[in-house]
């Protein structure tokens, strides 16, 4: 038996909580695109390395942006033929893209610091490239905290993905903010390539922190504690209520969409019907938990000591 909460599991449309969604990851595009400008133009007035790697770290942004407004889209087209347990993984995919590019970024930036270590230059302007930097980094703060949040409360891994991406940014920003300024305020002037690099060190940690997420989702985790707790609360309340048991009780994530299945044992001498109408209520307030929820189970005669010998994933 199974059940969920969206059924239909429609395209998006507008006027839809989905298509609202990719709207959004529409915004972390323009936002890309704003921030992108406003630092280049920061690194042209200064020549600071520091500035550059932050204008590298935001084309990852772009690309991450783009890559999440198309995984949303494919991950909440409906299920078919080929993929009937519907697309929702492919969000895994676009937090992985992302975690690759920000690697990729934090050794451009390395590259780019050493190289500023080893042949000093002088930076100029910074009043006016500093200015535009900290512009930028209230571009990203403002959407990045609307992402994060939106991605939470949705279960989109995509999108909160992309929220923490600029916020570590606008972390990013402020290091190189307070690295290049000391440099103009008249500190020594490794402080510009040094900054770069701690930056870069940050970078790729968010990168590592983005690929192992990924990698956990696309290998079906199972759901967090908390929420396991929740759905043997209910399955135990049942087991009181009606008499019955539970067990072999496996759960795992899709991107939004979480999967749960369980084996329901009933006294003998019930109907078939009986144990039907009691698995549809169980179902409906399990998947009701935390929607979009599928819920599987199965029904199986508590007297027969068959029915407690199928508890392997191999049943």
């Amino acid at each position: 038996m199974a059940t969920s909460l969206d059924p239909a599991q429609q395209p998006p449309v507008p006027g839809t909580p989905r298509a609202k969604l990719v709207r959004w990851a529409w915004l972390s595009v323009g936002a890309a695109l704003v921030t992108i400008a406003l630092k280049t133009a920061a690194w042209a007035v200064t020549g600071s390395v520091g500035l550059l790697s932050d204008a590298l770290e935001s084309s990852v942004n772009l690309v991450a942006a783009l890559g999440a407004v198309l995984a949303m889209r494919a991950a909440h087209a409906p299920a078919d033929e080929q993929h009937e347990f519907g697309h929702d993984k492919i969000e895994y995919f676009s937090s992985g893209l992302e975690g690759g590019l920000v690697l990729a970024a934090a050794l451009a930036i390395l590259v780019a610091a050493v190289q500023r270590l080893l042949v000093p230059e002088p930076v100029a302007a910074l009043g006016v490239g500093l200015l535009i930097s900290i512009v930028a980094a209230a571009v990203n703060l403002a959407v990045g905290l609307a992402l994060r949040g939106i991605g939470r409360r949705e279960r989109s891994i995509a999108l909160e993905a992309d929220g923490h991406h600029l916020l570590s940014d606008v972390w990013t920003s402020v290091g190189v903010v307070i690295g290049v300024g000391l440099v103009g305020l008249g500190g020594p002037w490794w402080l510009d390539p040094l900054v770069a690099i701690g930056v870069a060190i940050a970078i790729i940690r968010i990168g590592v922190a983005l690929l192992r997420r990924s990698v956990h989702g696309l290998l079906d985790a199972a759901v967090a504690p908390h929420e396991r707790a929740a759905l043997v609360a209910i399955l135990d309340r049942y087991a009181k209520e009606h008499g019955l048991a539970w067990h072999a009780l496996r759960t795992r994530e899709a991107g939004a969409r979480r999967f749960v299945s369980v084996h329901v044992l009933v006294p003998g001498e019930w109907t078939v019907q009986a144990g039907h109408d009691l698995c549809e209520r169980l179902e409906a307030e399990l998947a009701g938990l935390r929607p979009p929820t599928t819920v599987f189970t199965h029904l199986e005669p508590l007297e027969d000591a068959a029915s407690f010998a199928d508890q392997a994933l191999d049943r």
